[in-house]
């Protein structure tokens, strides 16, 4: 607790002396008698009880200057505003995202890419797919971001939108678990830089006007761009508009995440701003989800600021009631000096 006003104390402090300094000069004439010794013994004494009212208006004068110095009761408060992302989650739906997950793959023959649908059907029935460990992965992400708005899109042989950026991440959830390989029947080409660039052109029409978020693309693939825009320039165009772009390889085969361009592809997102991640099995995309959640957070403003209560009522009150009782202990006839 502190004091506005703590000059007024001084005052009170120099008000006592001077009417104790008048009292002591100042006093009243009274007839002396050889008898007043008598009176000195204690049977004759006054009561301290006597002195009672004037304690009690003089505790309601000390309150009453108390709640004139203006107290109060300094404490800080913080204001924090949380700013979430936009965040758009594109997703590979090319056939091989239908291959099983992790699976040991023979070199490639002529012989060995010629088998039938109800073999790869049965395969499919019995392990989980690139897509089915994605889909999940996805969702794992999405339920923890809080604050962001989330968008999906999907790409083949061209590049569609899901869902729109929103809060209701039950419903970009839903939305994931509808995808299936006959979303997009008659596609099964990879056109990276047509799902990026849709991707860029859904944050620039949603993004807001003053209180622009941070922006940021989650691209889910397992293969390398053939059909469509260079990535390598929608890259760059994201990079120009501020968009941060990571990129999750999902189950890329050695062959493909050595080839030149797709090692260009991988550096390019590094540089940037973004991150890469290879993720050969579930777990291996669990964790990118898990990591992309940690990176990826949205901005806390703060605004430290200090506040004073005033509580002159807790000398007010009293002081009120003081007086209110010494006034009425002087009224009484115990109280009252006779002489």
């Amino acid at each position: 607790m502190r004091f506005l006003r703590p000059e007024l104390g001084w005052w009170l402090l120099a008000a006592i002396a001077v009417l104790s300094v008048l009292r002591w000069r100042v006093r009243r004439t009274f007839v002396a008698s050889t008898t007043v010794r008598w009176l000195a013994a204690p049977r004759y004494r006054a009561s301290w009880l006597r002195r009672l009212p004037r304690v009690v208006l003089a505790a309601a004068l000390l309150l009453l200057v108390g709640a004139l110095m203006e107290p109060v009761l300094p404490y800080a408060q913080t204001e924090i505003r949380s700013r979430g992302l936009d965040i758009v989650v594109a997703l590979d739906l090319s056939s091989s995202m239908l291959e099983e997950m992790g699976r040991v793959r023979p070199p490639r023959t002529f012989q060995n890419l010629t088998f039938s649908t109800q073999d790869s059907a049965a395969r499919r029935a019995s392990v989980q797919t690139r897509l089915t460990a994605t889909k999940n992965a996805i969702k794992s992400f999405v339920g923890s971001r809080r604050d962001d708005r989330v968008a999906l899109v999907v790409f083949s042989d061209n590049a569609y939108v899901i869902s729109p950026l929103t809060f209701d991440h039950q419903y970009v959830i839903r939305y994931v678990d509808l995808i299936d390989d006959q979303l997009l029947r008659g596609e099964g080409m990879t056109a990276i830089g047509d799902g990026l660039a849709l991707s860029n052109d859904l944050l620039g029409r949603q993004a807001g006007g003053g209180d622009r978020r941070n922006q940021v693309v989650i691209l889910f693939t397992d293969g390398e761009n053939n059909k469509g825009r260079d990535p390598m320039e929608v890259l760059r165009e994201s990079n120009a508009a501020n968009i941060r772009v990571h990129m999750v390889g999902v189950d890329l085969e050695e062959e493909v995440r050595n080839k030149p361009q797709v090692q260009r592809l991988f550096q390019s997102v590094g540089r940037y701003g973004g991150r890469y991640f290879n993720a050969s099995t579930a777990r291996d995309l669990e964790l990118a989800s898990r990591t992309l959640d940690r990176v990826e957070k949205g901005v806390l403003v703060s605004r430290p600021f200090v506040r004073d209560a005033p509580v002159y009522d807790w000398f007010a009150l009293p002081a009120l009631l003081s007086l209110a009782v010494g006034m009425v202990l002087r009224a009484a006839p115990f109280f009252i000096d006779q002489t």
